[in-house]
């Protein structure tokens, strides 16, 4: 095939690819332009999720009748003027491409009117294509609608994700900017119905309140720190709250960064917020944290992608320290003396994994009955350095042999010995294959066995959250949470899964609706089966939990009766196996 150029329509398709990658990408845009254009108030609407009708409405600035045609021209923008300016960037949007992008894959209305202007200017587009363009009444401002998103390509329309997990990363966008500008009042309408609104007020405080809940709010601690002006470097500063040491996450996705007030995803910052929790946190929890670094716009190239999500700056490293040193010293300023205690471990007594927090509770392993019972009997007779000898007969596809536990290496990963080599289990992705298929039995059966609370406990959602809880509700029910609402998003928390009995029941709910709203939860065909993994995710032991050598017997005896013995219900290895040729290869016998 010869090289030709490609036809506009489809340029302008795959160039829309690189802006729009779902939903929420059109509302950050277009949050983004009624910011630059000085609004108060943002309003946004949204249906099914923004893939049946996005609306975003401002009282900004508005574009004059004559330049609104050109405003759906691709790099058309009134924020830059030259090339200087792209070295200085102080507005979010200036790359011209957003408005022209999402009128390329969808049905797209603009109505805008500037405040010395009589009349507003009309102007319909399909497909990148003006339909019409008219007078019309309107307030002062700009509002744009956009319908039937990817409606002209099928292949981006068909990856979206469910309509819980589209409006949650809509809502994500709209609460972020609420922190940025606690200036601004922004309104999120779902399906007609009102699911967060912040005050305006210009106190961050009351963003935070309206975003996470003031229960949440109060538990934030104020973090300010400054990086003086070094050589060719400009001075910079970090401010924002970040979270109590008694206040903590099972995921990353409650730390918030801006530069200035750009919201931005950026591993190494994201990991100096952790770094700075260093001991203060249990083993895989993650902290909560709003944090603006404000610089000169010349420290930071914020032209990296067209998403302009991620940003580099000239000096990573002394960015780096700054955020690190500030949380930590607010850490530090307001956090407990933490206590060591050594427990005694014995077969039924599990810990947590981290100093200070030990907690005993019943095995999670019983006895397994049909034609395991007899093994796991003989192995309890049986001395724990004497080698199992006996043969291993044929065995279906996926199956292991009988295994002998050896040991423990890291607090992660089970040694075993099996008559065909070695094996390394990993014991959280073992431990979640043997609750996932318990659960599965008895969700066929009678349902998911459920632990009543002796008193309720009331949990303070976000907005996001508490939308997903309802619209996730029968699949919550069906894994064995009893839940009640308690006006505004406040829910009762009357029952958890049996799973889940020993855990904080505020907080495994909401680590478990962090997970659902995230969507990245492989092989879950259905809503049910998806929350079901979550659960057992939750619930099963933890990489870093020491175990005891019945417990890891028992854990390996359950294992090797499940119907898919190495793999985890991610899809994930439980194991990797090191044959006996392998072992003498090595060793060179």
């Amino acid at each position: 095939m010869g090289i030709k150029i490609l036809p506009p329509d489809v340029a302008a398709k795959i160039a829309a690819g690189e802006v729009v990658e779902r939903p929420a990408s059109v509302v950050k845009e277009l949050v983004e332009n009624a910011i630059d254009a000085g609004a108060s108030t943002i309003r946004v609407e949204i249906q099914e999720g923004g893939k049946r009708l996005i609306r975003v409405m401002d009282n900004g600035s508005g574009i004059p009748a004559e330049e609104v045609p050109l405003a759906f021209a691709r790099h058309a923008t009134s924020k830059l003027a030259s090339i200087d300016d792209l070295n200085r960037v102080t507005t979010l949007g200036f790359r011209g491409e957003a408005l022209a992008s999402i009128a390329a894959v969808s049905q797209l209305t603009l109505v805008s009117r500037p405040a010395s202007q009589l009349t507003a200017t009309r102007i319909r587009l399909e497909g990148g294509q003006q339909k019409s363009l008219s007078a019309a009444g309107a307030p002062a401002g700009t509002t744009v609608t956009v319908e039937n998103l990817f409606f002209n390509v099928p292949a981006r329309k068909k990856f979206l994700k469910a309509t819980a997990t589209e409006t949650g990363h809509i809502q994500r966008v709209v609460t972020c900017y609420a922190l940025a500008y606690p200036h601004i009042r922004f309104i999120l309408e779902t399906d007609r119905r009102l699911v967060f609104q912040s005050t305006g007020s210009g106190n961050l405080f009351d963003a935070l309140a309206a975003v996470f809940g003031p229960d949440i709010a109060r538990q934030l601690l104020a973090v300010e720190g400054d990086l003086p002006a070094s050589g060719e470097t400009g001075p910079a500063r970090v401010t924002g709250f970040t979270g109590a040491t008694s206040l903590h996450r099972g995921a990353r996705d409650q730390i918030i960064l801006f530069v200035n007030r750009r919201w931005i995803q950026d591993r190494a910052l994201n990991q100096a917020v952790v770094q700075a929790y260093h001991t203060f946190l249990p083993v895989n929890r993650y902290p909560v944290a709003v944090l603006n670094i404000e610089m000169d716009p010349a420290e930071v190239d914020v032209n990296v992608h067209p998403t302009k999500a991620e940003v580099k700056f000239r000096e990573p490293r002394a960015v780096f320290k700054l955020v690190q040193k500030a949380v930590r010293e607010a850490v530090l300023a307001s956090a407990p003396t933490p206590t060591l205690t050594t427990p005694t471990l014995s077969p039924d007594v599990f810990h947590t994994g981290h100093a200070g927090d030990f907690r005993p509770r019943q095995t999670a392993f019983p006895a397994p009955a049909g034609p395991a019972a007899s093994r796991f009997a003989f192995e309890a007779q049986r001395p724990a350095d004497q080698p199992d000898d006996s043969p291993s007969p044929g065995l279906p596809d996926g199956q292991v042999p009988p295994l002998r536990v050896v040991g423990q290496v890291q607090q992660m990963y089970i040694v075993a010995e099996g008559p065909d080599g070695l094996y390394l289990i990993d014991q959280h992705a073992a431990h979640e294959r043997i609750l996932y298929e318990k659960l599965m039995a008895q969700q066929a059966q009678a349902g998911a066995p459920r632990q009543q609370l002796l008193e309720p406990v009331l949990v303070e959602l976000s907005p996001g959250q508490a939308a997903l809880l309802e619209a996730e509700a029968e699949a919550l029910a069906a894994v064995g949470f009893d839940l009640e609402p308690f006006g505004g998003h406040a829910y009762r928390i009357r029952a958890v899964p049996q799973l889940l009995g020993q855990t904080d029941p505020t907080q495994a709910l909401v680590d478990i609706l962090a997970e659902m709203a995230d969507g990245a939860t492989p092989l879950a065909r259905e809503t049910h089966q998806k929350v079901a993994l979550i659960v057992c995710k939750r619930a099963a032991i933890k990489g870093g939990q020491t175990l005891s050598y019945e417990e890891m017997r028992e854990l390996v005896r359950q294992l090797e009766a499940t119907s898919a013995p190495r793999t985890c219900p991610h899809g994930r290895p439980t194991m990797l196996h090191l044959s006996a040729a392998q072992l003498a290869r090595e060793f060179g016998r």
